[in-house]
């Protein structure tokens, strides 16, 4: 018996070391592009991807150019979104302009917010039924849009909700219904589907968000972490090459890391399988 334990006892470092071993694989693709800034899946693991310039490229997983975007006014986005079933979604806080896009990168609408009650637009998502998010820096609160009829449906002032008067909102993401808000130096605010506040995670970063099933994902000293949305833990799920990743995006079965200038793209690996 004391044989058997004894052995047990020495598989077990090797049994944690392995859950986070960088098996990450053998990149499929790197997709190198000058001023490198967004990168989105579509639901057909097409990578869409934009430069400072507010150029946005179209490649396949093996790193094919498919198109090319190049808008007339230039500006750099604040967000761009292919996820959605049908659209291409991007955000300029510079132009203070959205864009929405078809699957072949044909521009279907360019719109500003000046005839709204949007003044100072920071940051701005795609949602459900017609409706764009914006984070107005203006008023400090978080507003709905129906693009179609360019009108704002509601607005809460976060301000008074959140107590704080300094709220620097890095991105904001719909997600199963939810809004996913973060804050610089305050962690991720979630809001229900109507703007009302449920509840914030404390987790500071300056990463895009990347999520998958029920889980947000980031990078933290070469670690790929992992929030659960249902049950608030936070795991370390896989240790990852010591390159300098700004930050990943996981498709449907593609991983993203990205680095300056440069896109690395893997098979979605077992260990981003495995959570549910």
């Amino acid at each position: 018996m004391k044989k058997i334990l004894a052995i047990i006892s020495m598989l077990l470092p090797i049994i944690t070391i392995g859950q986070t071993q960088d098996n990450i694989g053998v990149p499929i693709s790197e997709i190198s592009i000058e001023n490198l800034d967004l990168i989105s899946f579509d639901n057909k693991d097409q990578i869409f991807a934009s430069n400072t310039s507010g150029d946005i490229y179209q490649y396949t997983t093996v790193g094919k150019q498919l198109n090319l975007f190049s808008p007339m006014r230039q500006g750099r986005l604040q967000q761009l979104e292919a996820a959605w079933t049908v659209n291409i979604f991007s955000f300029s806080a510079d132009l203070q302009q959205y864009r929405i896009l078809d699957r072949f990168m044909n521009q279907l609408s360019e719109q500003g917010f000046s005839p709204t009650e949007i003044n100072l637009a920071k940051a701005a998502t795609l949602g459900n039924n017609n409706m764009i998010w914006v984070w107005d820096e203006s008023d400090l609160s978080l507003k709905t849009l129906d693009y179609l009829r360019n009108i704002v449906t509601q607005a809460q002032p976060l301000n008074l909700i959140l107590n704080s008067e300094n709220l620097e909102v890095l991105e904001i993401r719909e997600f199963k219904n939810r809004l996913f808000m973060n804050v610089a130096n305050e962690g991720v605010f979630i809001f229900d589907n109507q703007g009302n506040f449920i509840s914030k995670i404390k987790i500071v970063t300056d990463q895009r968000m990347c999520f998958y099933k029920e889980h947000l994902l980031w990078i933290q000293n070469n670690q790929v972490m992992a929030f659960s949305i249902s049950t608030k833990a936070i795991l370390t799920i896989a240790q990852i090459p010591p390159r300098d990743y700004r930050y990943m995006q996981v498709g449907q079965e593609t991983l993203a890391l990205i680095e300056k200038d440069k896109i690395n793209i893997y098979p979605l690996p077992n260990w981003i399988k495995s959570l549910r």
